[in-house]
Protein backbone atom coordinates (compact mmCIF):
# COMPACT_ATOMS: atom_id res chain seq x y z
CA UNK A 1 0.00 0.00 0.00
CA UNK A 2 2.94 2.65 0.72
CA UNK A 3 4.66 1.49 -2.45
CA UNK A 4 1.09 2.54 -3.94
CA UNK A 5 1.14 5.85 -2.19
CA UNK A 6 4.17 6.87 -3.06
CA UNK A 7 3.61 6.52 -6.81
CA UNK A 8 1.14 8.71 -6.72
CA UNK A 9 2.60 10.79 -4.64
CA UNK A 10 5.71 11.55 -7.14
CA UNK A 11 3.14 12.54 -9.54
CA UNK A 12 1.35 14.94 -7.10
CA UNK A 13 2.86 18.24 -8.17
CA UNK A 14 -0.47 20.32 -6.56
CA UNK A 15 -2.03 19.85 -3.25
CA UNK A 16 -5.25 20.04 -4.09
CA UNK A 17 -8.23 17.51 -5.28
CA UNK A 18 -7.64 18.31 -8.88
CA UNK A 19 -3.99 17.84 -8.74
CA UNK A 20 -4.55 14.02 -6.72
CA UNK A 21 -7.11 13.53 -9.32
CA UNK A 22 -4.55 14.22 -12.13
CA UNK A 23 -2.05 12.66 -10.21
CA UNK A 24 -4.08 9.19 -9.67
CA UNK A 25 -4.86 9.67 -13.84
CA UNK A 26 -1.23 9.67 -14.40
CA UNK A 27 -0.37 6.77 -12.68
CA UNK A 28 -3.36 4.81 -14.11
CA UNK A 29 -2.28 5.58 -17.76
CA UNK A 30 1.42 5.10 -17.47
CA UNK A 31 -0.04 1.21 -16.20
CA UNK A 32 1.72 2.23 -12.76
CA UNK A 33 -1.99 1.30 -11.45
CA UNK A 34 -3.66 -1.56 -12.91
CA UNK A 35 -7.60 -2.23 -13.47
CA UNK A 36 -8.57 -3.94 -10.34
CA UNK A 37 -6.13 -2.24 -7.98
CA UNK A 38 -7.80 -1.80 -4.59
CA UNK A 39 -7.27 1.62 -3.39
CA UNK A 40 -6.64 3.10 0.44
CA UNK A 41 -9.14 4.05 2.50
CA UNK A 42 -9.61 8.27 2.14
CA UNK A 43 -8.20 8.86 5.42
CA UNK A 44 -4.99 6.74 4.96
CA UNK A 45 -4.35 8.35 2.14
CA UNK A 46 -5.10 12.33 3.38
CA UNK A 47 -2.60 11.33 6.34
CA UNK A 48 0.54 9.31 4.00
CA UNK A 49 0.21 12.40 1.62
CA UNK A 50 -0.59 15.13 4.02
CA UNK A 51 -3.77 16.40 2.34
CA UNK A 52 -7.20 16.52 4.21
CA UNK A 53 -10.05 13.97 3.56
CA UNK A 54 -11.91 16.60 1.47
CA UNK A 55 -9.48 17.22 -0.92
CA UNK A 56 -9.33 13.02 -0.92
CA UNK A 57 -12.81 12.50 -1.26
CA UNK A 58 -13.37 15.49 -3.48
CA UNK A 59 -10.54 13.87 -5.68
CA UNK A 60 -11.99 10.69 -5.89
CA UNK A 61 -15.13 12.38 -6.24
CA UNK A 62 -13.57 13.42 -9.92
CA UNK A 63 -12.26 10.67 -10.37
CA UNK A 64 -15.26 8.23 -10.03
CA UNK A 65 -17.28 10.75 -12.43
CA UNK A 66 -15.13 10.54 -14.98
CA UNK A 67 -14.89 6.95 -14.65
CA UNK A 68 -11.08 6.08 -13.62
CA UNK A 69 -12.17 4.82 -10.20
CA UNK A 70 -15.52 2.89 -8.84
CA UNK A 71 -16.34 2.73 -5.51
CA UNK A 72 -18.81 -0.49 -4.52
CA UNK A 73 -19.78 -0.34 -0.78
CA UNK A 74 -17.57 -2.53 1.65
CA UNK A 75 -15.84 -3.75 -1.10
CA UNK A 76 -13.66 -0.43 -1.18
CA UNK A 77 -12.60 1.99 -4.32
CA UNK A 78 -10.69 0.19 -7.18
CA UNK A 79 -9.42 1.28 -9.95
CA UNK A 80 -11.73 1.07 -13.02
CA UNK A 81 -11.37 -1.10 -16.23
CA UNK A 82 -10.33 1.76 -19.01
CA UNK A 83 -12.12 -0.18 -21.51
CA UNK A 84 -15.84 1.72 -21.18
CA UNK A 85 -14.95 4.90 -21.14
CA UNK A 86 -17.69 7.68 -21.83
CA UNK A 87 -18.80 7.46 -18.77
CA UNK A 88 -21.00 10.71 -19.09
CA UNK A 89 -22.58 10.00 -22.36
CA UNK A 90 -23.66 6.86 -21.40
CA UNK A 91 -25.53 8.40 -17.68
CA UNK A 92 -27.26 11.41 -20.27
CA UNK A 93 -28.39 8.63 -22.69
CA UNK A 94 -29.48 5.59 -20.30
CA UNK A 95 -33.19 5.85 -20.67
CA UNK A 96 -33.54 1.43 -19.26
CA UNK A 97 -36.40 0.66 -21.05
CA UNK A 98 -38.44 1.56 -24.75
CA UNK A 99 -40.82 4.21 -23.69
CA UNK A 100 -43.57 6.10 -25.99
CA UNK A 101 -41.97 9.26 -26.10
CA UNK A 102 -37.99 9.25 -25.56
CA UNK A 103 -37.21 12.73 -25.13
CA UNK A 104 -33.84 12.01 -23.74
CA UNK A 105 -32.06 11.37 -27.18
CA UNK A 106 -30.96 14.95 -28.69
CA UNK A 107 -31.13 13.35 -31.70
CA UNK A 108 -32.73 15.51 -34.74
CA UNK A 109 -36.35 14.09 -35.98
CA UNK A 110 -36.17 11.78 -39.04
CA UNK A 111 -39.23 13.17 -40.65
CA UNK A 112 -37.67 16.89 -40.77
CA UNK A 113 -34.65 15.42 -42.61
CA UNK A 114 -33.88 16.57 -46.54
CA UNK A 115 -35.06 13.71 -48.67
CA UNK A 116 -32.14 12.01 -50.67
CA UNK A 117 -33.83 11.26 -53.81
CA UNK A 118 -33.30 14.06 -55.94
CA UNK A 119 -29.53 14.31 -55.04
CA UNK A 120 -28.80 10.63 -55.52
CA UNK A 121 -30.28 10.47 -58.79
CA UNK A 122 -27.70 12.77 -60.00
CA UNK A 123 -24.53 10.49 -58.99
CA UNK A 124 -23.25 7.55 -61.44
CA UNK A 125 -20.37 6.16 -59.66
CA UNK A 126 -18.54 6.68 -55.97
CA UNK A 127 -15.32 8.15 -57.84
CA UNK A 128 -11.71 7.27 -57.14
CA UNK A 129 -9.26 9.89 -55.90
CA UNK A 130 -6.21 10.11 -58.38
CA UNK A 131 -3.92 9.73 -54.63
CA UNK A 132 -4.43 8.58 -51.46
CA UNK A 133 -2.35 11.78 -50.76
CA UNK A 134 -4.97 13.56 -52.44
CA UNK A 135 -6.65 16.65 -50.71
CA UNK A 136 -9.27 16.19 -48.56
CA UNK A 137 -11.90 18.24 -49.16
CA UNK A 138 -13.87 18.66 -52.72
CA UNK A 139 -13.32 21.91 -54.35
CA UNK A 140 -17.02 22.65 -54.60
CA UNK A 141 -17.88 21.80 -51.31
CA UNK A 142 -15.16 24.36 -49.94
CA UNK A 143 -16.35 27.27 -51.85
CA UNK A 144 -19.78 26.53 -50.51
CA UNK A 145 -18.37 26.50 -46.74
CA UNK A 146 -15.96 29.39 -47.27
CA UNK A 147 -19.22 31.76 -48.53
CA UNK A 148 -21.16 31.79 -45.07
CA UNK A 149 -18.25 31.26 -42.63
CA UNK A 150 -18.30 33.13 -39.73
CA UNK A 151 -14.93 34.61 -40.78
CA UNK A 152 -12.27 34.46 -43.25
CA UNK A 153 -10.43 31.44 -42.28
CA UNK A 154 -6.62 30.25 -43.70
CA UNK A 155 -7.59 26.79 -44.13
CA UNK A 156 -10.54 24.31 -44.04
CA UNK A 157 -10.60 20.69 -43.81
CA UNK A 158 -13.55 18.13 -43.69
CA UNK A 159 -13.67 15.30 -40.87
CA UNK A 160 -16.34 12.38 -39.98
CA UNK A 161 -18.76 14.59 -37.63
CA UNK A 162 -18.29 17.04 -35.24
CA UNK A 163 -16.51 14.02 -32.31
CA UNK A 164 -13.96 13.19 -35.08
CA UNK A 165 -13.62 16.65 -35.39
CA UNK A 166 -13.10 16.79 -31.58
CA UNK A 167 -11.20 14.29 -30.85
CA UNK A 168 -8.66 15.16 -34.18
CA UNK A 169 -8.10 18.28 -32.52
CA UNK A 170 -7.61 17.60 -29.49
CA UNK A 171 -4.98 14.48 -29.97
CA UNK A 172 -3.24 16.84 -32.03
CA UNK A 173 -3.60 20.53 -30.27
CA UNK A 174 -3.31 19.72 -26.57
CA UNK A 175 -0.62 17.60 -24.13
CA UNK A 176 -1.28 15.56 -21.41
CA UNK A 177 -2.14 17.36 -18.29
CA UNK A 178 -3.06 20.49 -20.07
CA UNK A 179 -6.18 22.35 -18.28
CA UNK A 180 -8.78 22.96 -20.77
CA UNK A 181 -12.08 25.35 -20.01
CA UNK A 182 -15.42 23.41 -21.21
CA UNK A 183 -19.01 25.06 -20.47
CA UNK A 184 -21.02 24.36 -17.97
CA UNK A 185 -23.14 22.91 -18.20
CA UNK A 186 -21.85 21.46 -21.17
CA UNK A 187 -21.89 18.97 -23.65
CA UNK A 188 -20.83 15.30 -21.55
CA UNK A 189 -18.92 13.59 -24.72
CA UNK A 190 -16.81 16.61 -24.41
CA UNK A 191 -15.73 16.20 -21.15
CA UNK A 192 -15.63 12.50 -21.58
CA UNK A 193 -12.73 12.73 -24.23
CA UNK A 194 -10.65 15.27 -22.33
CA UNK A 195 -11.29 13.44 -19.64
CA UNK A 196 -10.38 10.05 -21.73
CA UNK A 197 -6.45 11.89 -22.83
CA UNK A 198 -5.77 13.37 -19.00
CA UNK A 199 -6.93 16.59 -19.39
CA UNK A 200 -7.86 18.91 -16.01
CA UNK A 201 -11.13 20.14 -17.47
CA UNK A 202 -12.00 23.46 -16.06
CA UNK A 203 -16.06 23.97 -15.58
CA UNK A 204 -16.92 27.93 -16.53
CA UNK A 205 -21.27 28.97 -16.47
CA UNK A 206 -23.28 29.81 -19.12
CA UNK A 207 -25.46 32.82 -19.22
CA UNK A 208 -27.93 33.96 -21.31
CA UNK A 209 -25.44 35.31 -23.94
CA UNK A 210 -22.97 32.22 -23.43
CA UNK A 211 -19.57 31.61 -21.61
CA UNK A 212 -19.89 33.72 -18.95
CA UNK A 213 -16.90 36.51 -19.37
CA UNK A 214 -15.68 37.38 -16.20
CA UNK A 215 -15.94 33.64 -14.84
CA UNK A 216 -13.79 32.94 -17.74
CA UNK A 217 -11.06 35.76 -16.87
CA UNK A 218 -10.84 34.37 -12.95
CA UNK A 219 -10.23 30.49 -14.43
CA UNK A 220 -7.68 32.05 -16.47
CA UNK A 221 -6.19 34.18 -13.77
CA UNK A 222 -5.81 30.72 -11.59
CA UNK A 223 -3.57 29.51 -13.52
CA UNK A 224 -2.26 28.96 -17.78
CA UNK A 225 -5.42 27.70 -19.56
CA UNK A 226 -4.53 25.63 -22.73
CA UNK A 227 -7.77 25.50 -24.87
CA UNK A 228 -11.44 27.28 -23.89
CA UNK A 229 -13.85 24.90 -25.81
CA UNK A 230 -17.54 26.26 -26.41
CA UNK A 231 -20.94 25.74 -28.33
CA UNK A 232 -21.64 29.08 -30.05
CA UNK A 233 -25.35 28.54 -31.20
CA UNK A 234 -28.09 26.37 -29.40
CA UNK A 235 -25.45 25.20 -27.02
CA UNK A 236 -26.56 22.17 -25.75
CA UNK A 237 -27.74 21.41 -23.16
CA UNK A 238 -29.14 25.30 -22.77
CA UNK A 239 -30.58 26.58 -25.90
CA UNK A 240 -28.09 29.57 -25.45
CA UNK A 241 -26.66 31.38 -28.42
CA UNK A 242 -23.85 33.41 -28.27
CA UNK A 243 -24.31 37.24 -28.85
CA UNK A 244 -22.07 39.26 -30.70
CA UNK A 245 -21.18 41.52 -27.71
CA UNK A 246 -20.31 38.25 -25.51
CA UNK A 247 -18.13 37.00 -28.48
CA UNK A 248 -15.88 39.98 -28.64
CA UNK A 249 -15.63 40.12 -24.98
CA UNK A 250 -14.20 36.66 -24.88
CA UNK A 251 -11.76 37.35 -27.55
CA UNK A 252 -10.72 40.44 -25.64
CA UNK A 253 -10.12 38.02 -22.14
CA UNK A 254 -8.66 35.37 -24.43
CA UNK A 255 -6.34 38.13 -25.80
CA UNK A 256 -3.37 38.53 -23.86
CA UNK A 257 -3.15 34.51 -23.28
CA UNK A 258 -2.35 31.81 -25.11
CA UNK A 259 -5.27 29.64 -25.01
CA UNK A 260 -6.59 27.79 -28.35
CA UNK A 261 -10.34 28.40 -28.64
CA UNK A 262 -12.43 25.24 -29.93
CA UNK A 263 -15.66 26.30 -31.27
CA UNK A 264 -18.58 23.47 -32.11
CA UNK A 265 -21.10 24.66 -34.04
CA UNK A 266 -23.51 21.64 -34.85
CA UNK A 267 -27.04 23.52 -35.90
CA UNK A 268 -25.96 25.42 -38.43
CA UNK A 269 -29.06 25.88 -40.80
CA UNK A 270 -31.53 24.93 -38.10
CA UNK A 271 -30.62 28.18 -35.89
CA UNK A 272 -31.84 31.80 -36.77
CA UNK A 273 -28.71 33.22 -35.19
CA UNK A 274 -26.13 34.14 -38.16
CA UNK A 275 -22.89 31.87 -38.13
CA UNK A 276 -20.51 33.82 -35.08
CA UNK A 277 -17.01 32.58 -34.17
CA UNK A 278 -14.18 34.19 -32.03
CA UNK A 279 -12.00 33.51 -35.02
CA UNK A 280 -13.09 37.22 -36.39
CA UNK A 281 -11.18 38.26 -33.58
CA UNK A 282 -8.52 35.21 -32.90
CA UNK A 283 -8.12 33.97 -36.33
CA UNK A 284 -4.57 32.26 -35.76
CA UNK A 285 -6.24 30.42 -32.27
CA UNK A 286 -9.54 29.51 -33.42
CA UNK A 287 -10.59 26.08 -34.53
CA UNK A 288 -14.12 26.45 -35.67
CA UNK A 289 -16.52 23.34 -36.11
CA UNK A 290 -19.39 22.86 -38.46
CA UNK A 291 -21.55 19.80 -38.18
CA UNK A 292 -24.22 18.84 -40.58
CA UNK A 293 -25.74 15.77 -38.21
CA UNK A 294 -28.56 17.75 -37.37
CA UNK A 295 -29.49 19.50 -40.10
CA UNK A 296 -29.16 17.06 -43.37
CA UNK A 297 -28.59 13.91 -41.13
CA UNK A 298 -26.37 12.24 -38.64
CA UNK A 299 -25.59 9.24 -40.68
CA UNK A 300 -23.72 11.70 -43.66
CA UNK A 301 -20.84 11.58 -40.74
CA UNK A 302 -19.63 14.95 -42.12
CA UNK A 303 -18.45 17.96 -40.35
CA UNK A 304 -16.39 20.67 -41.37
CA UNK A 305 -13.84 22.64 -39.32
CA UNK A 306 -11.22 25.55 -39.78
CA UNK A 307 -7.89 26.80 -38.27
CA UNK A 308 -4.76 28.17 -39.48
CA UNK A 309 -2.94 26.28 -42.13
CA UNK A 310 -0.29 24.78 -39.43
CA UNK A 311 -3.24 23.73 -37.64
CA UNK A 312 -4.78 22.12 -40.51
CA UNK A 313 -1.89 21.08 -42.14
CA UNK A 314 -1.10 19.05 -38.64
CA UNK A 315 -4.97 18.02 -38.48
CA UNK A 316 -4.79 15.90 -41.87
CA UNK A 317 -1.59 14.43 -41.20
CA UNK A 318 -3.02 13.09 -38.37
CA UNK A 319 -5.83 11.46 -40.38
CA UNK A 320 -3.70 10.22 -42.90
CA UNK A 321 -2.31 8.04 -40.23
CA UNK A 322 -5.78 6.54 -39.89
CA UNK A 323 -8.88 7.05 -41.69
CA UNK A 324 -7.17 9.12 -44.60
CA UNK A 325 -9.80 11.06 -45.45
CA UNK A 326 -13.87 12.16 -45.06
CA UNK A 327 -15.79 10.08 -47.79
CA UNK A 328 -15.72 12.03 -51.14
CA UNK A 329 -18.73 10.41 -52.32
CA UNK A 330 -20.79 11.96 -48.75
CA UNK A 331 -18.84 14.94 -49.38
CA UNK A 332 -20.63 14.78 -52.72
CA UNK A 333 -23.61 14.48 -51.70
CA UNK A 334 -23.49 17.13 -48.93
CA UNK A 335 -23.04 19.41 -51.92
CA UNK A 336 -26.09 18.44 -53.74
CA UNK A 337 -27.97 19.28 -50.48
CA UNK A 338 -26.53 22.53 -50.05
CA UNK A 339 -27.62 23.18 -53.10
CA UNK A 340 -30.33 21.58 -54.33
CA UNK A 341 -33.44 24.06 -53.75
CA UNK A 342 -35.91 21.52 -51.98
CA UNK A 343 -33.30 20.00 -49.63
CA UNK A 344 -32.78 23.62 -48.59
CA UNK A 345 -36.29 24.72 -48.42
CA UNK A 346 -36.88 21.13 -46.33
CA UNK A 347 -34.12 22.53 -43.79
CA UNK A 348 -35.66 25.86 -43.72
CA UNK A 349 -39.11 23.91 -42.22
CA UNK A 350 -37.08 21.86 -40.36
CA UNK A 351 -35.88 25.01 -38.36
CA UNK A 352 -39.14 26.62 -38.76
CA UNK A 353 -40.89 23.47 -36.88
CA UNK A 354 -37.76 22.93 -34.35
CA UNK A 355 -38.72 26.35 -33.15
CA UNK A 356 -42.27 26.07 -33.01
CA UNK A 357 -42.22 22.39 -30.95
CA UNK A 358 -39.41 24.44 -28.55
CA UNK A 359 -41.60 27.43 -28.22
CA UNK A 360 -44.97 25.23 -27.53
CA UNK A 361 -43.52 23.26 -25.00
CA UNK A 362 -41.44 26.33 -22.83
CA UNK A 363 -44.43 28.29 -23.13
CA UNK A 364 -46.91 26.06 -21.61
CA UNK A 365 -44.45 25.19 -18.84
CA UNK A 366 -44.37 28.59 -18.15
CA UNK A 367 -47.76 28.50 -17.40
CA UNK A 368 -46.91 25.32 -14.54
CA UNK A 369 -44.07 28.35 -13.46
CA UNK A 370 -41.12 26.37 -14.62
CA UNK A 371 -39.21 28.91 -16.53
CA UNK A 372 -36.90 27.66 -19.20
CA UNK A 373 -33.62 29.39 -20.24
CA UNK A 374 -32.21 29.64 -23.72
CA UNK A 375 -33.95 30.37 -27.22
CA UNK A 376 -33.28 27.75 -30.36
CA UNK A 377 -32.04 24.23 -30.57
CA UNK A 378 -33.71 20.74 -30.18
CA UNK A 379 -33.15 20.69 -26.28
CA UNK A 380 -34.08 22.39 -23.36
CA UNK A 381 -32.78 22.68 -19.77
CA UNK A 382 -35.63 22.17 -17.07
CA UNK A 383 -34.86 23.21 -13.39
CA UNK A 384 -36.61 20.03 -11.07
CA UNK A 385 -36.36 19.70 -7.21
CA UNK A 386 -34.82 15.94 -7.38
CA UNK A 387 -33.12 14.31 -10.68
CA UNK A 388 -33.96 10.83 -10.05
CA UNK A 389 -37.46 11.43 -8.99
CA UNK A 390 -38.51 13.50 -11.89
CA UNK A 391 -37.17 10.34 -14.31
CA UNK A 392 -39.02 7.94 -12.79
CA UNK A 393 -41.93 9.76 -12.52
CA UNK A 394 -41.61 10.93 -16.01
CA UNK A 395 -40.79 7.21 -17.17
CA UNK A 396 -43.97 5.88 -15.50
CA UNK A 397 -46.37 8.36 -17.73
CA UNK A 398 -43.98 6.92 -20.94
CA UNK A 399 -41.66 9.69 -21.25
CA UNK A 400 -37.85 9.69 -21.69
CA UNK A 401 -36.01 12.64 -19.97
CA UNK A 402 -31.93 12.93 -19.86
CA UNK A 403 -30.36 13.31 -16.55
CA UNK A 404 -28.75 16.89 -15.84
CA UNK A 405 -26.12 15.37 -13.31
CA UNK A 406 -23.33 13.99 -16.64
CA UNK A 407 -24.19 17.69 -18.14
CA UNK A 408 -22.62 18.93 -14.86
CA UNK A 409 -18.95 20.49 -14.62
CA UNK A 410 -19.31 22.62 -11.64
CA UNK A 411 -21.03 21.87 -8.22
CA UNK A 412 -25.06 22.16 -8.88
CA UNK A 413 -27.01 23.28 -5.67
CA UNK A 414 -30.22 21.98 -7.76
CA UNK A 415 -31.48 19.12 -10.38
CA UNK A 416 -32.10 19.75 -14.08
CA UNK A 417 -33.14 17.48 -16.63
CA UNK A 418 -33.03 17.93 -20.37
CA UNK A 419 -35.43 17.14 -22.34
CA UNK A 420 -35.43 16.82 -26.58
CA UNK A 421 -38.10 19.50 -27.30
CA UNK A 422 -37.50 19.41 -31.08
CA UNK A 423 -39.37 15.49 -31.00
CA UNK A 424 -42.66 16.35 -29.30
CA UNK A 425 -44.87 16.41 -32.32
CA UNK A 426 -47.74 17.16 -30.84
CA UNK A 427 -49.53 17.16 -26.64
CA UNK A 428 -47.44 20.10 -25.72
CA UNK A 429 -49.53 21.06 -23.30
CA UNK A 430 -50.30 17.14 -21.76
CA UNK A 431 -46.59 16.76 -21.86
CA UNK A 432 -45.69 20.53 -20.26
CA UNK A 433 -48.24 19.37 -17.59
CA UNK A 434 -46.39 15.84 -16.81
CA UNK A 435 -42.63 17.64 -17.32
CA UNK A 436 -43.71 20.42 -14.43
CA UNK A 437 -45.65 17.68 -12.32
CA UNK A 438 -42.25 15.73 -12.07
CA UNK A 439 -40.31 18.64 -11.49
CA UNK A 440 -41.96 18.99 -8.14
CA UNK A 441 -41.42 15.33 -7.20
CA UNK A 442 -39.70 15.21 -4.03
CA UNK A 443 -40.84 18.09 -2.55
CA UNK A 444 -40.32 21.13 -4.69
CA UNK A 445 -43.55 23.28 -4.28
CA UNK A 446 -42.62 26.82 -4.45
CA UNK A 447 -42.19 28.31 -8.52
CA UNK A 448 -38.77 27.30 -10.79
CA UNK A 449 -36.43 30.31 -10.94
Amino acid sequence: MRDLLSEIEQRLDRPTSRGLAAAVSRAVSERVLAPGTKLPPIRTVAAELALSPTTVSAAWSQLTRSGVIRTDGRRGTTVADGASGGERYKRALGTPVSLAQDLSTGVPDGALLPGLGRVLSTLETAGTPSSYLEGPVLPDLEALLRRDWPYQPEALTVVDGAMDALDVVTRTQLRFGDRVVVEHPGFPPVVDLLEALNIEVIGVPVDDEGLDAAALATALARAPVAAVVVQPRAQNPTGVSMTSRRAQHLADVLRPTDALVIEDDSTHGLSRTPPISLGEWLSERTVHIRSFSKSHGPDLRLAALSASSQRVHGIEARRHLGQGWSSRLLQRILVGLLTDPEAIAAVVRARDVYDERRTLLVDALAEHGIEVGGEEGLNIWVPVHDEAAAIVRLASQGIGVSAGAPFAVLPEPRGFIRVTAGLVRDRHAEIAAAIAEAARTGGWGSRAR
